[in-house]
């Protein structure tokens, strides 16, 4: 488990590929993924992109000003309707339409 915001950014940026698959997969709390996005906006990318980062953090990341992230939110099966209602309203057309598409689907009716 992750267990504070540097730990997570030494992780992602080491060039061994154990630690950095680490920083792929492994949970973190809640507060820690909060303290990356807040201290490291450069790695909310690679926040969105864990495979066990908890659906709030999506939610949180469906605003961020990168489109890179927001686009890998829109495109993530975990994102919830609460995420895809925010990026239903993103300046970007792709990602509305792509949010729109996903809030018409059977699951979230």
């Amino acid at each position: 488990m992750i267990t504070s915001a540097e730990e997570f950014v030494r992780l992602r940026t080491s060039e061994n590929p154990d630690e950095y698959l680490t920083a792929a997969w492994d949970e973190a709390p809640l507060d820690v993924w909060q303290e990356v996005i807040q201290k490291y906006p450069d790695m909310s990318f690679w926040v969105a992109q864990n495979k066990s980062v908890p659906v709030e953090i999506l939610s949180i990341l469906a605003s961020d000003p990168e489109f890179f992230v927001r686009q890998r939110i829109a495109y993530n099966k975990k994102a919830t309707f609460k995420a895809l209602q925010i990026l239903s309203q993103d300046n970007n057309d792709e990602l509305r339409t792509h949010a729109l598409k996903r809030i018409s689907e059977d699951r979230y009716r």
